[in-house]
């Protein structure tokens, strides 16, 4: 199998020749697994993202399957048993991806808290009968104050009563998302990234048949013909809703931001995730994880009206969580300059979504607000009184709020439900949602995709079991995980890997390891200048079946360089760089450039714009 550079070549030239059953258009979770399904169910398929896959949304979760436990307080069991269930079943398709470890929740007595003793052990109770995992090694249990203060020395003692202990999954949102794109792949699906929607066609009966793209790589431009398009393009929904004016009505989004940053484990030492209020009586919770060494926390979540392509870490993303931090955990102290890495992520959330779901949905549509148009006014009278510049206009322009973005529902609080419409002109739209879902939504979406081709088209599709479709790395028994990240960390010891290594290769890669093995022959077993030997094939694998086609692709999406390793990062970024210009044929002109790039966006996830103020 290949997924590289050349390879995406000869599937740009698909794109444009063959006639399409149905083009996905927007590359992460979402699409990725309708991709993938659409593919299995013998349907074909071509996707199209405008960037990396993951590149946006996808890359930048809290990086957990989570099951949403403090939706029990207020009885939403509907909301968890789907959750929980779900987790499940995307563990068993992707059994390498998605891993338990227990979440501990502690408890205080002070204003604002989502729980107490009591109430914490009902819910942990009724979870785990929702999760099925009562009975288990998973099942939930409570710690004294002690016990805890014992497990997290760093916790905040004062008002602390105790904790809940239950089970929950880490995850790898952008190893998720590539894996499904690679089995699309495999199966014959047309998966392109750097290729970008810039209108639609119709037929004489006003139908959508196609749609018109350029290729970000080459800035060619050519329409894909295709029987049916869906729109899986997360915050950007309602963007792509507005190149095709023969939709009709189109999502309200909300999107929100959620910032989480980065530092060593010296710094902040957490021996599993933990789950907390903030300790600010804003009703908010916040994640500590630990991971690789470090440990992160976050998330914000506010409303978001900036660029979507490029959302930035801002100061007071920053202050909030290190106010909640150190509140927390008064003893770690810690600074903007203890934070090694950050991400920041737009979440998708439907307005006026009023489904029961993940948060909790509310129907809250308005108008602008008379705060938001008076502000406006004021600041165009003051452009026009040369008081204000253009740029103070445009932000106020932006920053116009909707009545109910302005009403109490706060941005934490808008639904996490899912939304699959269609279009005046037949344009299919699955909004919203979150990770845990995907398997589900891209089934419902398929649902209505080959009642549609067989209605319109004649065209009759077989329907599959997408809860038994496992992803490229899944092929392997998932109640049997750990003997079978033995055995491929095996395969790599034998192969000269020291154990550390070849474990650290399996986890991330599970059936793929052996593939991944065996670019030591490929290669010649020699490491490249500067590079460990099992890095140097994690590259070449990821050049060769991963597309990736620049760094950032490699050190960001497909591992965790940039976020989980910095302390390392400058000592391989320019070898992988130089690596990457020979295999892929760069210039010293395109290298320098690449390496420029690099550059950037990891001083943007160092904050180096807000340490140099």
């Amino acid at each position: 199998m290949t997924f590289s550079q050349k390879k995406r070549s000869e599937i740009i030239e698909n794109l444009k020749n063959e006639q399409l059953d149905l083009l996905v258009i927007g590359g992460g979770i979402t699409g990725a697994g309708v991709a993938l399904q659409s593919t299995a169910s013998g349907i074909k398929t071509g996707l199209i993202e405008m960037q990396d896959f993951a590149e946006g949304t996808s890359s930048r979760s809290t990086k957990l399957v989570h099951g949403g436990i403090r939706y029990l307080k207020t009885f939403d069991v509907g909301v968890v048993a789907d959750t929980v269930t779900e987790r499940a079943v995307v563990q068993g398709i992707a059994p390498h991806i998605p891993r338990p470890f227990p979440m501990v929740l502690p408890i205080y007595k002070e204003p604002g808290q989502t729980f107490d003793m009591f109430s914490v052990k009902v819910a942990m109770d009724l979870y785990d009968k929702l999760a099925g995992v009562e009975g288990s090694q998973y099942a939930n249990y409570t710690i004294s104050r002690d016990e805890l203060l014992q497990r997290e020395p760093g916790l905040r003692s004062e008002n602390l009563q105790g904790a809940g202990v239950y089970l929950d999954f880490v995850n790898n949102d952008s190893r998720l998302v590539i894996e499904n794109i690679k089995e699309a792949d495999e199966l014959g699906g047309l998966m392109a990234s750097h290729v970008q929607a810039t209108g639609v066609t119709h037929d004489d009966k006003g139908q959508i048949n196609g749609v018109i793209v350029k290729d970000n790589l080459t800035d060619e431009e050519f329409t894909i013909h295709t029987k049916l398009v869906i729109n899986t393009t997360g915050p950007w929904v309602d963007k792509l809703l507005g190149l095709d004016k023969e939709n009709g009505d189109g999502v309200e989004l909300r999107p929100t931001k959620g910032v989480h940053v980065v530092v060593d484990e010296s710094v902040l030492k957490v021996p599993q995730p933990t789950y907390s209020d903030t300790g600010m009586d804003d009703g908010r919770m916040f994640f500590v994880v630990p991971r690789e060494g470090k440990t992160y926390f976050g998330t914000t979540d506010t409303d978001f009206t900036g660029d979507y392509k490029h959302p930035m870490v801002e100061q007071s993303d920053v202050d909030y969580l290190l106010k909640a931090i150190n509140y927390r955990y008064p003893k770690a102290n810690i600074t903007l300059d203890d934070i090694e890495a950050s991400w920041v992520g737009l979440r998708p959330l439907i307005s006026n979504n009023s489904s029961s779901d993940y948060n909790g949905g509310t129907s809250n549509v308005g108008k602008v607000s008379d705060k938001s148009f008076d502000n406006l006014i004021k600041v165009v009278n003051k452009y026009e009184d040369k008081q204000a510049t253009r740029s103070d206009v445009e932000k106020s322009i932006s920053d116009l709020q909707t009545a109910h973005a302005e009403a109490d529902l706060k941005p934490s609080q808008v639904s996490r439900g899912s939304q699959l419409d269609v279009g005046d002109d037949g344009l299919i739209t699955l909004s919203g949602g979150k990770i845990t879902d995907y398997r589900k939504m891209a089934a419902g979406a398929l649902a209505l995709i080959r009642k549609t081709l067989k209605e319109k088209f004649n065209l009759n599709v077989k329907e599959i079991d997408s809860k038994k479709l496992q992803v490229s790395g899944g092929h392997f028994d998932p109640t049997n995980v750990e003997d079978t990240m033995k055995f491929y960390t095996k395969i790599g010891i034998d192969k000269g890997l020291s154990t550390e290594d070849a474990e650290y290769l399996a986890n991330r890669y599970g059936s793929n390891t052996g593939r991944v093995i065996s670019y030591v022959t490929e290669i010649g077993g020699q490491a490249a200048p500067g590079l460990s030997l099992a890095e140097t094939i994690s590259l070449h694998y990821a050049l060769n079946e991963e597309m990736v086609l620049n760094p950032v692709d490699y050190l960001l999406r497909r591992t965790n360089h940039i976020l989980f390793h910095s302390d390392t990062l400058d000592a391989i970024k320019e070898p992988v760089v130089d690596e990457m210009a020979k295999v892929l044929g760069w210039s010293a002109d395109e290298k320098k450039n690449q390496l420029d790039k690099l550059n950037q966006v990891i001083a943007e996830s160092r904050l180096e714009h807000l340490k140099n103020k």
